[in-house]
């Protein structure tokens, strides 16, 4: 069961990824759904590092449509699967 769990506070939220090397995937929106920040711990720090790099400044629909479905190695997700998967159940619980 994957957990995910909103954070008021500057509109943070945390997500525990399933399936993957990285531990915890947290990332900030601003007011209009745009990513303002992403942090992932674990996995590859430099691919963890580049993806978040890359969709900050990015709409959450935008994010989830560009990395849902990767697949890491022989795995059947990936960090960047499992952000899209984080964004998905915000904009569920969001709604």
């Amino acid at each position: 069961m994957q957990m995910f769990e909103r954070k008021h506070t500057h509109m943070k939220h945390q997500y525990k990824p399933n399936g993957v090397c990285a531990r915890e995937i947290e990332f900030s929106l601003s007011g209009d759904n745009t990513i303002s920040e992403v942090m992932i711990s674990g996995g590859c720090q430099g691919n963890s590092a580049g993806i978040a790099r890359l969709v900050v400044g990015m709409k959450v629909d935008d994010v989830i449509s560009r990395l849902e479905n990767i697949k890491c190695g022989a795995r059947t997700s990936s960090c960047p699967a499992q952000l899209a998967q984080a964004l998905k159940n915000y904009r569920s619980s969001a709604s």
